[in-house]
């Protein structure tokens, strides 16, 4: 059994596979076709946090394999209130054969799995963002091709999307750099524990977003403030006053670079309307990836490998002439 709690416990060969298999399931997806692998799987969702992406991209992804979904959301859960995160794990874990947690704690995230019979998979922690960051180089792998050798700029807070992104980054041969304020980058345990495990990586941290996106292939952005951070608002507004993506500084990088955002985005401040709703933006492109990548990411805890084999080479059968 496999739990998907960050980036960090995949191999690049097993990124590189998820990323192969959402193409191919997004391919099919185009072309209408859908493969039941998962029909009588139910797969449990437990959110603290509301959730637009996160919630319907999980959703959609089991029922376009064939199976279903429960979701518990604020008051539903109680989790470590009504009863302690072990106790909840013991007993949900029975009920389905997968759960996606979307916590404030990325502790909580670690404890459930541990008494976790089934899969467990980070929908969102404080901590890191793995299935943003698949859904993403998706993206940017459907831009540009072999992600390796390109780099990215992440203009913002050093938060949970960055770190996972910086993660899958380096495992698949990327240049990530942060632009971030003083006192907002990488903290010395994450990058300690990146370089352990990618020692190859290159992460450069760069308080100037003027110079950093000089080389950028992708400019991507986050909002100031997230969800548990709103009393730091009023401060961060100012600390981050000279870190928008904007038209001034898109001007600065190579023509054929592209802006993300995982969304949802506080218009007029981290970025603006005029960028995100540019032809170089492929923001709305990169939400949809999220089920794709998804749906590449059930099927590789979930699914039984032979099917999986199967679907690969099974073609539809041509009607007979009578």
């Amino acid at each position: 059994m496999r739990h998907f709690l960050d980036l960090l416990d995949l191999t690049p060969e097993e990124v590189t596979h998820l990323l192969n298999e959402a193409a191919r399931l997004k391919a099919a997806h185009l072309r209408g076709r859908r493969t039941p692998l998962l029909v009588g799987r139910v797969l449990g969702l437990i959110f603290e946090k509301p959730s637009l992406r996160t919630r319907v991209s999980f959703e959609t992804a089991m029922a376009q394999l064939g199976g279903s979904s429960v979701f518990l959301g604020g008051s539903d859960v109680g989790m470590g209130k009504r009863e302690t995160v072990p106790d909840f794990a013991r007993v949900m874990s029975q009920y389905v054969d997968a759960v996606v947690l979307r916590t404030f704690s990325h502790a909580t995230v670690e404890d459930f799995a541990a008494h976790s019979t089934c899969p467990v998979i980070n929908g969102l922690s404080d901590y890191c963002h793995p299935c943003q960051a698949l859904g993403d180089l998706l993206t940017l792998q459907e831009e540009f091709g072999d992600p390796a050798g390109r780099t990215l700029v992440f203009v913002g807070d050093g938060n949970n999307v960055a770190r996972s992104l910086a993660i899958c980054c380096g495992k698949l041969g990327m240049r990530f750099i942060l632009a971030a304020p003083k006192g907002y980058g990488f903290d010395e345990l994450f990058l300690e524990a990146y370089h352990r495990h990618i020692p190859e990586g290159e992460i450069v941290q760069n308080g100037k977003p003027t110079h950093a996106v000089g080389e950028a292939d992708i400019i991507y952005t986050d909002v100031w403030t997230s969800m548990g951070q709103e009393a730091e608002q009023q401060q961060r507004l100012k600390r981050f006053a000279g870190f928008q993506v904007n038209d001034e500084l898109l001007a600065l990088a190579p023509p054929h670079a592209r802006v993300m955002h995982c969304l949802p985005a506080h218009r007029g401040e981290e970025v603006t309307s005029a960028v995100l709703d540019s032809d170089r933006s492929i923001v709305f492109q990169q939400a949809g990836n999220r089920m794709h990548a998804q749906k590449a990411l059930l099927q590789w805890l979930l699914g039984d490998q032979k099917e999986v084999r199967m679907a690969k080479r099974t073609k539809p059968r041509r009607a007979r002439a009578h």
